[in-house]
């Protein structure tokens, strides 16, 4: 017979410092040896914010175990994934004698608890209270010696976030040049005309992960348009850059070519010759309102939807191809096309709309299905927002999101 756990009291019984705390940082439980260790009783943590129950020692300019600690947790909600943090100083008040601040060092782990979803239900928090071997100063040269290595560890791991620090802000100031080239570069979607259309460019959180994703309106002949999106590999300023001359290529390539199978052709020709270029995934459509069908080539990315009146939604995935550069010889490209009538809408984007870590990409599909459909009798713009809301995760997307919606 399999034994039935308490795992309540498994959590209470734990060894160490374990509390559980939500994506919004607010405690949920603490078990005892957090509540003993940390001078807090279980009412004065439950419901509360993390830094409401611990703030930063005012009298510590130095202090800066509260940022590292939000920032940590924070890494752990938008990621999924485990982070370590290096040993910190954190005083704390003390709770019968307020203003009183008491030395203390931690040696903190926060690891991600997922729903069904694989988004993170709640934070784990576990603590090694540390104060007692950093301040040991008996006579015996085994404790000298750990209070001496402890300091030191201290002191390097000072240093070290220091540096971090340096590191992250360089980081940002890159995070913020590349955006606004991406920006700069993708277009307004004035080149529809009379049709009406809505762009969107959602910026990956995060100080290192704005990625190369893009977006492409072009006139053609006749009533009808040119849509694309595509998606560089890498991130950063270097492939910011490798987007904008992919884009353009692209852009020029489907004014002169007969068909969008032919441009992705030209496309994968001149990325051979573009550094950073390899693996690039890239989709185009032709939309073509005098004989109402869409004409569509992909090379690896993800199918557009085909979102139709009654609410229905068709994924355009019967001419998929591998991404730019996968091949060493030239081989032409597949196309198709598929009819629509007045009233349909097409939605192209990139994989950061619909992919998740830990999850089939048909599950985003379906979520993104979902979503066209409740939102079907909006327009363009609307229609847009809601998908984006729909489809972001609460903590925000690990990865960029192109996205155009076009009313055919």
């Amino acid at each position: 017979m399999k034994p039935q756990i308490d795992y309540e009291a498994v959590f209470q019984a734990l060894p160490g410092m374990v509390a559980l705390l939500t994506p919004d940082l607010v405690y949920v439980d603490a078990n005892e040896d957090f509540l003993r260790l940390a001078g807090r009783t279980r009412e004065q943590l439950v419901g509360r914010y993390i830094f409401d129950v611990f703030p930063e020692n005012p009298y510590d300019r130095a202090a800066v175990g509260m940022r590292e600690t939000q920032a940590s947790m924070l890494r752990v909600v938008a990621t999924g994934e485990r982070d370590t943090m290096a040993l910190i100083r954190y005083d704390i008040e003390d709770a019968e004698r307020p203003g009183r601040w008491e030395e203390r060092y931690w040696s903190p782990i926060n690891a991600p608890v997922l729903g069904p979803d694989g988004r993170v239900v709640l934070i784990v928090h576990r603590v090694e209270e540390v104060t007692e071997l950093i301040r040991a100063r008996g006579g015996a040269a085994v404790g000298d010696r750990a209070r001496v290595l402890e300091a030191e560890l201290y002191t390097r791991s000072r240093d070290l976030q220091e540096v971090n620090e340096r590191l992250r802000q360089a980081h940002a100031r890159e995070r913020e040049v590349a955006v606004a080239l991406q920006e700069a570069m993708l277009p307004a979607p004035s080149s529809v005309g009379h049709h009406r259309a809505a762009v969107r460019y959602q910026p990956a959180v995060g100080t290192l992960n704005v990625c190369g994703d893009w977006y492409d309106l072009a006139d053609l002949a006749g009533d009808s348009i040119a849509v694309a999106v595509g998606d560089v590999v890498g991130h950063g300023l270097t492939a910011a850059c490798v987007m904008g001359q992919l884009r353009s290529a692209l852009s020029a390539a489907c004014r002169v070519a007969d068909g969008p199978a032919r441009a992705l052709e030209a496309l994968g020709l001149y990325a051979r010759f573009v550094e950073g270029a390899e693996s690039t995934t890239a989709v185009t459509t032709f939309i073509d309102w005098d004989r109402h069908t869409i004409t569509y080539s992909s090379a690896g990315h993800p199918p557009p939807a085909l979102l139709h009146s009654d609410g229905s939604v068709t994924f355009l995935d019967q001419a998929t191809d591998p991404p730019l550069g996968a091949r060493p010889e030239h081989v032409p490209r597949p196309q198709t096309s598929t009819p629509f009538l007045e009233g349909a809408t097409l939605v192209l984007y990139t994989d950061g709309l619909i992919e998740r870590r830990h999850e089939d990409i048909d599950t985003g599909l379906a979520r993104l299905a979902d979503s066209l459909t409740r939102h079907r009798h909006t327009d363009p713009e609307s229609l847009a927002d809601a998908v984006l809301a729909d489809l972001l995760p609460p903590a925000g997307n690990t990865d960029d999101i192109a996205l155009v919606v076009v009313r055919l």
